[in-house]
């Protein structure tokens, strides 16, 4: 798993690409939670996430629910293929904010 950290207008992008699974899901967890913590709105873009596990969704959930309770909005965008089967097995679609890519998701205000 990699990822990378930018600004964009208003919003940091969270890029992730690989695995999101049990060996990194507490990096992913702590870039998260520290780019919410900066109270701009943060996308987390996956079009390069060849697979997350349950350790992987509980990282973005809990960043979701800590921009929540702060006011910050929080969208995912780009998601790929595989990891959007497990959102919606999870039927973590119908909770997240998801875009098609970070510009829709700025335009849209998330």
């Amino acid at each position: 798993m990699a990822y990378q950290v930018r600004s964009q207008g208003d919003a940091t992008i969270v890029a992730l690409s690989g695995d999101v699974d049990l060996d990194s899901s507490p990096k992913v967890r702590n870039v998260l939670l520290d780019s919410v913590r900066e109270k701009r709105c943060v996308l987390v873009e996956m079009s390069d996430v060849s697979y997350i596990d349950s350790s992987g969704i509980a990282s973005l959930v809990e960043a979701y629910q800590s921009a929540r309770r702060d006011s910050t909005p929080f969208a995912l965008v780009a998601v790929s293929e595989a990891a959007m089967r497990v959102l919606e097995l999870a039927r973590l679609d119908q909770v997240f904010s998801i875009h098609a890519s970070v510009s829709d998701a700025i335009a849209d205000g998330d």
